[in-house]
């Protein structure tokens, strides 16, 4: 592992992204400000332009080695440490730059799950253009008929000359419609336990047989998408690690991304900032109970950005990453009751006014945010189950 010091890395960083774009600066009149208020990235208009822009930034990165601060050096990587890419985000969110939400799948993902499972050949194939966005992923786990049991699914990759034969329907995958490869798990053995006989695939998401339509959120938009697979061929070579034995790579894959939910979608200092600014720019005096709500908002997400990191710190992700999911998603939730109750009727009727109406779009998100990554209920049974070592729930 290479040896590079913080202060010298934030300034190899901050040479690096003033090349790119300039630093953000506040701004003074709330009118010509963007007042969404918002987690899940909910996009109708400008999709190719923000992910042209995206792509150029990874390549900008690339070329000053900073588009794998602490992967392998033998794809691309710095061999730097976590703290080093913790570094660079929080230095990144000093500059206008492109929405990188686009990458989440790719980056938080995908990429740790092919380092765990992939072949040299998909690792060499895949890791490096994965990292710079030439190539975005999207994941193809949830079923309409499966819900929370994801390991309850129907679709079925059949042998043939080559490769398989993928049939079967998928919902709920942020980002197919733009997206390259999709990780798919599809059974292959039905006359095993259910978690037995599926096997991961890696998927040409514009390979014949593939049909994605996106789903309309509550929030107007459209991140989400249900794709339906017809006679679709995958190459064996693009089958991610044993045949029957693809619940590993789904538990190494779900780990991760419940970590990157904790860690990237959630509770940010600037959300935080605003419900505070929300509560002193009140209309009417606040009561006691909010204001200890607020502090409390304010206390708890400091919390859970020290145990995330503390998970994040101990290398390999564990089950007890969970708890940064339902951290997120109940600190989310809490600050959008504090906001409904201090903006009463302006939370739910535009009246134009800057700032209020804007809060609805993080409450009409929340139920997603809810059920993406595993549900509050299925990672409470995780945690207590794999952390806590309490008895299994009935199944």
């Amino acid at each position: 592992m290479t040896s590079v010091g913080e202060a010298e890395f934030r300034e190899e960083v901050r040479v690096a992204l003033a090349g790119f774009a300039p630093r953000r600066e506040s701004v003074d009149d709330d009118a010509v400000a963007d007042d969404r208020v918002s987690v899940v990235a909910e996009r109708s208009e400008g999709e190719a332009e923000e992910l042209a822009e995206l792509k150029r930034y990874r390549a900008h990165l690339a070329h000053h080695g900073l588009a794998w601060v602490d992967g392998p050096a033998a794809f691309g990587g710095r061999e730097l440490t976590p703290r080093h890419t913790a570094l660079l985000r929080e230095l990144e969110a000093d500059y206008v730059l492109p929405d990188d939400g686009y990458l989440r799948f790719s980056i938080s993902t995908l990429s740790p799950t092919l380092l765990a499972h992939g072949s040299p050949q998909q690792q060499a194939d895949l890791l490096p253009p994965l990292r710079t966005a030439e190539l975005i992923a999207c994941q193809l786990y949830s079923e309409p008929g499966a819900g929370s049991d994801l390991a309850g699914l129907s679709t079925r990759a059949e042998r043939v000359d080559g490769g398989w034969r993928i049939n079967g329907q998928k919902v709920w995958s942020s980002g197919a419609h733009f997206s390259d490869l999709g990780l798919c798990i599809a059974r292959t053995d039905p006359s095993v336990p259910k978690h037995a006989g599926l096997t991961t695939f890696l998927v040409d998401m514009h390979a014949p047989g593939v049909d994605v339509r996106p789903i309309r959120q509550l929030t107007g938009g459209a991140s989400f998408d249900e794709v339906f697979l017809t006679d679709v061929f995958v190459p064996d070579d693009r089958r991610v690690g044993e045949v029957d034995a693809g619940w590993s790579v789904v538990v190494t894959s779900l780990l991760n991304e419940r970590s990157a939910i904790g860690r990237e979608v959630g509770v940010d200092d600037t959300l935080v900032e605003r419900l505070v600014d929300l509560a002193r720019t009140a209309r009417q005096p606040l009561d006691e109970r909010t204001r200890d709500a607020v502090a409390d908002v304010v206390v708890r997400a400091w919390a859970a950005r020290l145990t995330t990191d503390r998970f994040l710190e101990a290398g390999t992700p564990g089950p007890e990453l969970a708890l940064t999911k339902l951290l997120t998603t109940d600190l989310l939730a809490q600050i959008s009751d504090i906001a409904a109750d201090i903006l009463e009727t302006s939370h739910v009727a535009d009246s134009g006014e800057w700032g209020t109406y804007a809060w609805s779009e993080l409450t009409l998100g929340l139920p997603g945010l809810r059920i993406g990554g595993g549900t509050d209920e299925i990672l409470k049974n995780a945690v207590g189950e794999r952390v806590l070592q309490l008895p299994k729930d009935a199944r």
